[in-house]
């Protein structure tokens, strides 16, 4: 579907297994654990986004590389903050540019580079 938000979310829990090459038992495990967290209907059926959908496919990735649920969670926990921290950063760099915008046009001189 054309011009979807990503994180919108979609598919039931069978279709997201699928999309995910799990079980649907495992997504009701990650959520339980806190790897994951769906939306729900208005009747309390889960609902999952492609954001979902890649995050589950990530954890299959790590699973198939040996790696145990804690060390799944610590894995994406970290790669949540590193992200925060890049929009973050992102964020920053934008307000400095525009502070460094606005300083040169209040002295009368070109826009810096």
């Amino acid at each position: 579907m054309a011009g979807r938000d990503s994180a919108t979310p979609v598919y039931g829990i069978a279709v997201a297994a699928q999309l995910a090459d799990m079980n649907a038992a495992s997504l009701r495990l990650l959520e339980q654990k806190g790897l994951l967290t769906p939306a729900r209907s208005e009747g309390g059926t889960r609902r999952y986004s492609d954001d979902d959908v890649a995050r589950l496919q990530r954890v299959a990735l790590l699973r198939d590389e040996g790696m145990n649920i804690a060390g799944i969670g610590r894995v994406l926990a970290l790669e949540d903050e590193n992200e925060g921290l890049r929009d973050e950063l992102e964020a920053e760099r934008a307000e400095s540019s525009e502070l460094r915008r606005r300083e040169a046009h209040r002295r009368g001189k070109p826009d810096p580079a």
